[in-house]
């Protein structure tokens, strides 16, 4: 039974789409490369476990790990290709190894589980859907080789829209996302048929068994038990969802979906919703082209058409720390075009799209580090860029112009070079005793120094006074003291 939302039509979502943001604004996202060198690579993901490493999923079957100094470590993590244990599909452009999710606890438990499309000699089999489990060995850079099959094979009567992304959600359950068969318009009906998987986002736990499963049913599942519908069903009216993830903030999924002829898609996604395919293309209807029910559809939150691109690739809320200025805004992107958008509610209910980036990457996936960061994978080249926010600052500058006023005033330095002139006065008395008087005359050089005091006045209108403390006028008075030694009365001349 799915949650009434009242009835929803094709005019009634109002999405504004906003021009591209023009330079000198507040945001300008632009990328760096990681690490390149992968294989078609579909995948960017961290293990949670605080040794920053990013685990990249290539489609082939080889999941390679780059350390948290940047360096691809030359040994695998784990290969399901045909150099490897030869467990995936390698027919078909959409088949693969498509998802990887690591366990909520997977720093105690080392407990990871994939998603992969079968590689079997039987034909009734070959590219099937596989869910399965994996644990980390001693080496916390290597796998164990040993698999253990949770879900699957599930039947894929096409080789496209397989969807493949996983993830646990903040209720501590895996979120399987899956196509819905393949061909184009979903020949089966399958998205709306509650008796079949495809189609559908399915909610496991992992953490417990419902024998013979080998996964426990959520309690609140919407089709759980008695209901008509397949336990496991959380969502349907799926085409091919193709990356999806959960806000970390208010716990929010978003879920993009890639469209048939004319219109791509972004939806949020709750429990019990039908999101309309293949009843709706985006906001129009498919199937009938005119006149669709869309009672009870959840309809998806933005769209665009062929003109913007061609097959939506989901993303992430940016929710890290060193761009504020992305801080919760919807990342997400196109594989065809390359564009780059972020969605927001602006007033709550209207979601404001706005583009980004033009790219020229095919943008097969988005990615988080542990610390909320994003990324994305470049799938044509082989390469993992990190995305981040690299606003234009403008630096003043000004060119200073100075007033000088000089305002001379004097430092007095006295150079003493005494001069004397020495006067001799004899006076004789009878008894042959003569008394000397010298007299001495001091004249000191005085040399007088300016010091100028200057007011600059720059043309940002920032006004410097300088003014120096004045030198005070020295007026010095030197008395010298001397001893002198008459010389004996029989020396001195008597003029």
């Amino acid at each position: 039974m799915t949650r009434p939302r009242g009835l929803l039509f094709v005019l009634t979502l109002s999405v504004l789409v906003q021009p591209r943001v023009a330079l000198g604004q507040s945001i300008d996202l632009d990328w760096e490369e990681v690490a390149s060198g992968f294989s078609l690579p579909l995948l960017v993901t961290h293990a949670g476990d605080g040794s920053n490493r990013l685990f990249v999923v290539q489609q082939r079957g080889r999941i390679r790990i780059i350390d948290s100094s940047g360096s691809v470590l030359p040994t695998d993590f784990l290969n399901l290709g045909s150099t490897g244990l030869n467990r995936v599909s390698q027919s078909g452009s959409e088949r693969g190894l498509l998802g990887l999710a690591f366990h909520p606890d997977y720093e105690t438990n080392g407990r990871f589980f994939v998603n992969y499309t079968l590689n079997s000699p039987a034909p009734s089999l070959d590219g099937d859907t596989i869910v399965a489990e994996y644990t980390v060995s001693a080496n916390p850079n290597v796998a164990n080789t040993t698999e253990r099959i949770i879900l699957g094979p599930i039947d894929q009567p096409f080789s496209n829209h397989n969807g493949g992304h996983l993830t646990f959600g903040p209720d501590g359950f895996l979120y399987i996302g899956l196509g819905d068969g393949g061909s184009g318009g979903d020949p089966g009906n399958r998205a709306q048929d509650l008796n079949t998987l495809l189609g559908k986002m399915l909610r496991i736990d992992v953490d417990a068994t419902s024998p013979p499963l080998e996964y426990g049913i959520p309690a609140d599942n919407p089709f759980i038990g008695a209901t008509p519908g397949l336990d496991e069903i959380y969502a349907y009216g799926l085409r091919n969802p193709w990356r999806y993830s959960f806000d970390r903030l208010d716990g929010r999924l978003f879920c993009a979906d890639v469209g048939q002829n004319l219109y791509e898609e972004v939806s949020l996604i709750e429990n019990g919703d039908n999101l309309g395919w293949r009843i709706m293309e985006g906001l129009h209807c498919f199937s009938p082209s005119v006149n669709c029910p869309t009672a009870g559809l959840v309809l998806p939150i933005t769209e665009y058409g062929r003109d913007q691109g061609s097959s939506v690739t989901g993303g992430y809320v940016y929710r890290g720390v060193e761009n504020p200025d992305l801080y919760g805004l919807y990342f997400f992107g196109d594989f065809g075009s390359g564009r780059i958008w972020t969605l927001a509610q602006d007033p709550p209910g209207t979601w404001n799209r706005v583009e980004r980036r033009d790219s020229p990457f095919s943008i097969s996936s988005f990615g988080e580090d542990e610390n909320g960061e994003l990324y994305f994978a470049y799938y044509g080249g082989g390469v993992v860029y990190h995305l981040y926010d690299n606003p234009i600052t403008f630096t003043p500058t000004f060119t200073p112009t100075s007033t000088r006023t000089a305002t001379p005033s004097f430092t007095r330095t006295v150079t003493r070079t005494p001069t004397a002139t020495r006067t001799v006065t004899l006076t004789r008395t009878p008894t042959g005793t003569f008394t000397v008087t010298h007299t001495f005359t001091v004249t000191p050089t005085v040399t007088d120094s300016p010091t100028i005091s200057e007011t600059r006045t720059p043309s940002n209108s920032a006004t410097v006074t300088q003014t120096p403390t004045p030198s005070p006028t020295v007026t010095e008075t030197v008395t010298p003291t001397q001893t002198f030694t008459p010389e004996p009365v029989s020396s001195l001349r008597v003029f």
